[in-house]
């Protein structure tokens, strides 16, 4: 099954973890191991119902919940140098790889990621995305980041195309919704990859 792209599109933006890159099992095995430091258990369904939110927001919910005393700031730190460690045993999502290869130079694209910049940056680099993409939009270029729409608005001003011509590939709920919320086209990548 392929995944296609509306002719209507005239520039594409791509979530980076779990949808570019799949990087969700490794994210996954740091959150768990960084949240045993606290004594708190990270379910799966909790880690994937929250794809694409910054793990600022996601550790500050956690001490919502627990009542632990932590810096929700720091732990976000901790976990991606943990995630970091972790970054050799990354791959590609082949389904997606596919459209970004078949489209690139044709149109305009774009990655946006509720993941820190340099941290996404590397792993662009580290996974030779950077020679199909110029402009990545982080958590940390946007004042609110997903569900909010922020990111991909900022990713459509940057690449120069009107949100309603831009199709997002996404593989989160919170991303979809942030696509949606921007107008945009949005393509769920889930049904195209085998493991989730």
């Amino acid at each position: 099954m392929k995944i296609l792209v509306d002719p209507r599109a005239k520039g594409l933006i791509f979530d980076l973890d779990g949808t570019l890159v799949d990087s969700m099992p490794l994210h996954y095995e740091a959150w768990k191991e960084i949240c045993l430091t606290i004594n708190y258990d990270f379910t799966e369904k909790f880690f994937y119902d929250r794809a694409g939110v910054s793990a600022d927001s996601i550790f500050a919910e956690i001490k919502e919940i627990t009542g632990l005393d932590f810096d929700p700031h720091d732990m976000a730190i901790k976990k991606e140098v943990l995630y970091d460690s972790k970054t050799d045993r990354l791959s590609l999502v082949a389904p997606v790889m596919e459209v970004v290869e078949l489209y690139h130079g044709k149109l305009p694209m774009a990655i946006g990621t509720g993941s820190p910049g340099p941290n996404s940056w590397e792993a662009v680099r580290k996974m030779g995305l950077d020679k199909y993409f110029e402009i990545l939009v982080s958590k940390n270029d946007v004042p609110h980041p997903k569900p909010a729409p922020d990111t991909f608005l900022r990713a459509a001003e940057l690449i120069g195309i009107e949100p309603s011509f831009i199709q997002v590939f996404e593989d989160g709920d919170p991303g979809i919704q942030a696509a949606k919320s921007a107008g945009m086209m949005v393509t769920d990548i889930r049904p195209y990859v085998k493991s989730r």
